[in-house]
């Protein structure tokens, strides 16, 4: 990546990287990959600016993919559900948006907006409001600081549109995804807009670089592409195996399901479960949680490294089961009451996934994730 700009070689590494920031979740990104690559090629690189790029009061539009990924990787977008949001949204507001943000840092929704801004000659916002990928529309983090998802645009691909103004972010994400089912389960959505001054407390800045800068690690990580992601970011080996099972349902929006992951090699014995709810949420071996949300747990390809998201896991796949730790304003009281393992119906607490395998805590670092 050049300093400040998206371009075609950019688009591989970006891809990659959202896949293993993911959590699994997110959407499979090839298909964003693929509209950024004509929208690029069409109209050269998009420009990557940090919030401090930007005037205080220029308005930006967090924005992305909503509903089962499962769905998406057939109903896909049909390239113009960006413009129509921003519009919406510059007709609402009175004033034209500024910059195009990706509300959540994975799958196909940190690369889909590539497309979008290249489309409307806008810089891509170099943040997100989520650091991964979440399955609920509550589980952004501007929600933590009392601030309102709505107006939210929806649109699908016959650019039907709707506006929600909620009275809370539970009840957006009742009524939002309730719409998505009817749009036949995924459409494309603006979410939390909000000036550049008041995203600064709740954006997680740098993600788009970042996963950029893992994609870059991986591609290049030669015959050791587990010690290129780990150079990125630390993370911690949960375990390796063959998928000899897998279970998974498209539901309300969702796709829920987990599988079973038999060990190989030095781990040969073990059996992990992994269940997700659009992303992974736990790893369970021998009924005790090896890694819990809003810790980031990955498959990954053995040999190459890749990201898998839950609607590509395929009985036979050799993986290795990793987990990195989560941006730190979701292990926060308020951010564990939203993303924490007892939001997702499980009846333990987190517990960071380092101190679990180290028996210390972990420490924090800049950048807002702990190492």
């Amino acid at each position: 990546m050049t300093a400040t700009h998206i371009s075609l070689d950019d688009l591989p590494a970006l891809s990659v990287g959202c896949t293993v920031f993911a959590g699994g979740g997110g959407g499979d990104p090839r298909i964003g990959e693929l509209m950024a690559m004509v929208a690029i090629r069409e109209l050269g690189p998009v420009e990557v600016r940090p919030l401090d790029g930007f005037d205080d009061d220029d308005l930006i539009m967090p924005c992305g993919m909503i509903g089962a990924p499962t769905v998406m990787m057939e109903k896909i977008p049909n390239g113009a559900e960006g413009r129509v949001i921003r519009e919406s949204y510059e007709q609402q507001f009175g004033r034209p948006v500024a910059a195009v943000m990706p509300f959540e840092m994975g799958g196909i929704n940190g690369v889909l907006p590539v497309a979008w801004a290249a489309y409307a000659g806008l810089p891509l916002l170099d943040a997100d409001f989520m650091g991964r990928a979440f399955p609920e529309l509550q589980m952004l983090t501007p929600h933590l600081y009392g601030m309102p998802g709505s107006p939210a645009v929806i649109t699908d691909e016959r650019l039907q549109t709707i506006v929600f103004t909620t009275r809370d972010n539970i009840w957006l994400e009742k009524l939002v995804r309730n719409a998505v089912a009817a749009m036949g389960g995924s459409a494309c959505g603006g979410l939390y807009p909000m000036t550049v001054g008041q995203a600064r407390r709740p954006a997680i800045s740098g993600t788009v670089t970042r996963a950029i800068r893992m994609g870059e690690a991986i591609l290049g990580g030669g015959d050791d592409p587990l010690a290129a992601i780990a150079e990125v970011a630390p993370m911690v080996r949960l375990g390796q195996g063959k998928v000899i099972d897998i279970e998974r349902r498209t539901s309300g929006g969702f796709v829920r399901g987990s599988a079973l992951i038999d060990g190989l090699g030095d781990d040969k014995g073990r059996l992990f479960r992994l269940e997700f709810q659009n992303e992974n949420l736990v790893v369970i071996e021998d009924g005790e949680p090896l890694a819990t949300v809003p810790d980031i747990i990955t498959l990954l390809d053995v040999h190459t490294g890749h990201g898998i998201v839950t609607e590509m896991i395929r009985y036979g796949q050799r993986v290795e089961i990793v987990a990195f730790d989560s941006p730190a304003v979701w292990i926060t009281a308020d951010g564990l009451k939203a993303v924490g393992p007892r939001a997702f119906g499980y009846d333990f607490d987190f517990v960071p996934v380092a101190e679990r395998a180290s028996g210390s805590a972990p420490t924090r670092v800049a950048g807002g994730f702990r190492a």
